[in-house]
């Protein structure tokens, strides 16, 4: 998009082990990680994580290659992380009841605002420049891989619309927005449920501690019963429906209020003769085909040489090694061993196959990483598989693409852990991008 001049920072930490937030804290993990319960209700395979770190694969097949990369120990630090309510409720009560100007855009508006057939046949007719392109291969793409065949009931503009509002605002204050109905609500957050001032090893501000972590009250809101589980009993009622409230937002009356101003829903298109429902949903695609501030090239244009091709070797005639199939856990350590075993003459060694399992070092979508190492080594002839998610008994056993984090929790976000890894320490992007992925 031209705009390598914006600065793009990540730091996790400046929290001491007593609570007190420092000048630097940063964004790897909610401010209380309350046993990574937060973290299980995200999927690590197909629609979760893995789908999101590679977007269905449509990023490396169409985004060029930009000058700036991750460096270890050279990173700025950023003074706050976004994170959703749900992900660290604490972290959001503590935003709402500062002081500052709040501006909540909730789920409940968002639902308003289905991706609708009739927005998603317009979208494909309105591709003039590259950034809508990109974004209409990538919703496609989760179309096309969506279970159930629901896609256009049950999947939503959320930040898109979040985005459109917060635009809105901008230009017109607070008084008026062009694409929501607002509303001014007194909210609160909740972080705990009652009975407030229970001990029973649920919550790490409190639970053996003789100070309370920032300086909290006994006996206050945040010191209720936080849930500990995808299937902790104290949260879940007999007909199998959460009673926990945590990780929500709340209208209340009170001293626990915040006047907050909120958007409640969508507003409908102005012109009633344009096919798509929402006012937001023809500023969107106007926006997005705009030739000014438009992207400067793709993946094709910016090398228009590169061609899709598979490298394999012609071993016709060679008398094959030993057959081996190698389990990459997608450590900095395995790579270089498997480079190591490409090198060693296939007589000795033939690598048959390459199994990936997401359960260590690295995200699943590290597998990119793989095919490219492959690729460059004139070995695309080597099947390339991921295994299981999740270790042995971690899987949630209702919902399967959930599970426990037991064992990947140990393991750091930062430098030495998931993001060196996951980068091969920068270096991931001096490899050739492989046809696969």
């Amino acid at each position: 998009m031209g705009r390598d001049d914006v600065a793009v920072a990540v730091r996790g930490g400046g929290i001491t082990g007593d609570g007190t937030i420092l000048s630097d804290v940063g964004g790897y993990l909610p401010l209380i990680e309350q046993d990574c319960w937060y973290r299980q209700s995200i999927p690590v395979r197909l629609g979760g994580r893995l789908s999101i770190d590679s977007n269905y694969g449509i990023r490396k097949a169409f985004l060029p290659q930009g000058t700036r990369r991750y460096y270890p120990h050279r990173q700025p630090t950023a003074q706050q992380a976004e994170y959703n309510i749900f992900m660290d409720p604490f972290a959001a009560y503590q935003v709402i009841h500062s002081g500052i100007a709040v501006t909540l855009v909730p789920l409940d508006a968002t639902n308003t605002i289905p991706i609708t057939e009739e927005f998603f046949i317009t979208f494909e007719q309105m591709q003039s420049t590259h950034e809508a392109q990109y974004c209409f291969q990538s919703l496609k793409m989760v179309r096309d891989t969506w279970v159930g065949g629901s896609f256009h009931t049950n999947y939503y503009m959320w930040d898109s619309f979040a985005s459109g509002v917060a635009v809105s605002m901008m230009r017109n204050g607070d008084k008026w927005n062009e694409f929501a109905e607002m509303k001014y609500m007194n909210i609160t957050v909740i972080t705990s449920d009652e009975p407030y001032g229970i001990t029973d090893g649920s919550n790490p501000m409190f639970d053996q501690l003789a100070t309370p972590k920032f300086k909290l009250t006994k006996g206050g809101v945040h010191s209720g019963h936080v849930q500990t589980g995808l299937r902790d009993p104290f949260c879940t009622s007999d007909s199998n429906t959460r009673k926990c409230k945590g990780g929500s937002t709340a209208v209340v009356n009170g001293s626990k209020a915040v006047l907050v101003l909120v958007a409640t829903k969508a507003k409908p298109n102005q012109d009633s003769e344009n096919p798509l429902d929402k006012q937001f949903f023809a500023s969107f695609l106007n926006v997005l085909n705009d030739p000014q501030q438009s992207a400067r090239f793709n993946l094709k244009e910016q090398f228009p040489y590169y061609r899709q091709a598979l490298c394999t070797p012609d071993l016709r005639g060679r008398e094959l090694g030993k057959p081996v199939v190698f389990d990459m856990d997608m450590s900095a350590g395995d790579f270089l061993t498997l480079f190591y075993l490409l090198k060693v003459p296939i007589e000795e060694i033939h690598i048959k196959a390459i199994l990936v399992s997401p359960t260590g070092w690295t995200n699943a979508a590290t597998i990119d990483v793989i095919y490219n190492l492959l690729h460059m080594m004139d070995r695309d002839d080597i099947p390339v598989s991921l295994g299981r998610f999740y270790a042995t008994n971690q899987t949630d056993p209702v919902m399967l693409i959930t599970g426990d984090c037991k064992y990947t929790k140990a393991i750091p976000h930062g430098s030495g852990g998931l993001l060196d890894s996951d980068t091969l320490y920068g270096l991931a992007r001096d490899l050739p991008r492989s046809p696969r992925r």
